[in-house]
């Protein structure tokens, strides 16, 4: 119907605006190598995107990135924030992407058991 169209096209231009880098001030990088996506990367990404979008939060950019290296942690997700450190999480599920974007994005608090390169004591500003 009409209307399923309309909701169809509200939602890609959601998912697009995600995507979209212009007037954003963080970014979630998902490892999308092929052991990215083996390990459930795209379950991850769009569960990113779905948490953000159900939050109503517009400034964050959501992208995919290559493979990031460490395979056997994978999904890896990378998320860079203004006066946050630069954070690489591991085993990331959908379950595990809400936590991130609820704590770490919403509450600038580390999900600490998924840290995959913890940053240094002396960079964490509280």
């Amino acid at each position: 119907t009409l209307d399923d169209l309309r909701k169809l096209r509200d939602t890609k231009k959601q998912e697009i605006n995600n995507r979209d880098s212009a007037d954003k001030n963080f970014h979630v990088l998902v490892g999308m190598g092929t052991c990215g996506i083996a390990a459930g990367a795209k379950e991850t990404m769009q569960a990113f995107i779905d948490e953000l979008s159900a939050r109503g939060i517009e400034n964050a950019l959501v992208k995919q990135t290559g493979c990031m290296g460490t395979c056997q942690t994978e999904p890896t997700v990378e998320v860079v924030m203004p006066n946050m450190p630069r954070t690489i999480y591991c085993k990331v599920t959908p379950d595990v992407a809400r936590k991130i974007v609820s704590k770490h994005i919403l509450h600038r608090s580390l999900v600490t058991n998924h840290i995959q390169d913890k940053p240094s004591a002396d960079i964490i500003q509280n």
